[in-house]
């Protein structure tokens, strides 16, 4: 039977279906898939010396997974993470949570949607953060970020504290995502898969954005098809996708990160 007859519609249910049994999975635990993640983003240039966390949820509510401070993105691995409290006290490993994790415990109390948050200062989303303008999404590439990225303009300053906590959070309301200006990107997903995904996504459309201001007016996306690819691509089993290649990637380059 042929599918050359086929509206745009049946064709993106029946390839939605086909990737229900079609695409492959390495299954990996929390904490292999946040090392796996540290080691992925890092290569992506979201190294930034000490700066920048990782977490996701742990088993028992109020605590998370993070990684040790004092040790870079490029050197995480499965069995140097801990498991904290919200008031980032280790219940498990040797070593301090950042400080600065504090408004991660802000934003799991505001969202219990959300499982997984990545923030870190990548020089694209960085260099944009300073020209205090929101992320434009106008790329097929970053339309997962469709009418989900926030823009925090004030700088609340070092995020260490409570007061920075309920700033961050209630500028990211609903949404996967928020530039903060002078400091960085933050992303949240339901899943590792989804927040890993976001954060190469939202450091590319900085770029992207910086490439096209310099040569010219971005153009806005029509907002229906706009938001038809933003539920597409942002789909649970294309996170998933995404996230094998970024780990096959990382574990190519980096053996010893589980």
């Amino acid at each position: 039977m042929t599918s050359m007859g086929l509206g745009k519609q049946e064709l993106m249910e029946t390839a939605d279906n086909a990737m229900r049994t079609e695409l492959e999975s390495q299954e990996w635990t929390d904490r292999e898939k946040i090392a796996l993640t540290c080691r992925a983003l890092s290569d992506a240039g979201h190294d930034s010396g000490l700066a920048g966390q990782i977490s996701v949820r742990g088993e028992t509510p109020g605590t998370f997974l993070t990684q040790r401070l004092g040790l870079g993105f490029d050197e995480i691995t499965s069995e140097n993470l801990l498991l904290v409290d919200e008031d980032l006290t280790v219940l498990e490993g040797s070593g301090m949570a950042n400080p600065a994790n504090r408004f991660h415990s802000w934003i799991y109390r505001a969202r219990p949607d959300v499982r997984c948050i990545v923030h870190t200062h990548p020089l694209h989303a960085a260099a944009l953060s300073m020209l205090e303008v929101p992320l434009q999404v106008s790329q097929m590439d970053i339309a997962p970020l469709y009418d989900d990225c926030a823009f925090l303009p004030d700088w609340p300053g070092v995020p260490v504290g409570n007061e920075e906590g309920e700033i961050i959070s209630a500028a990211l309301g609903d949404k996967r995502a928020i530039l903060l200006a002078h400091h960085g990107q933050l992303v949240v997903g339901e899943s590792i898969e989804e927040a890993c995904s976001l954060a190469h996504l939202i450091e590319r459309g900085a770029r992207l954005q910086l490439l096209a201001m310099g040569a010219g007016e971005i153009k806005p996306l029509p907002p229906r098809l706009a938001r038809e690819a933003h539920d597409w691509t942002l789909s649970p089993r294309r996170s998933r996708a995404n996230f094998q290649y970024y780990a096959r990637r990382a574990l190519r380059g980096h053996p010893d990160v589980i």
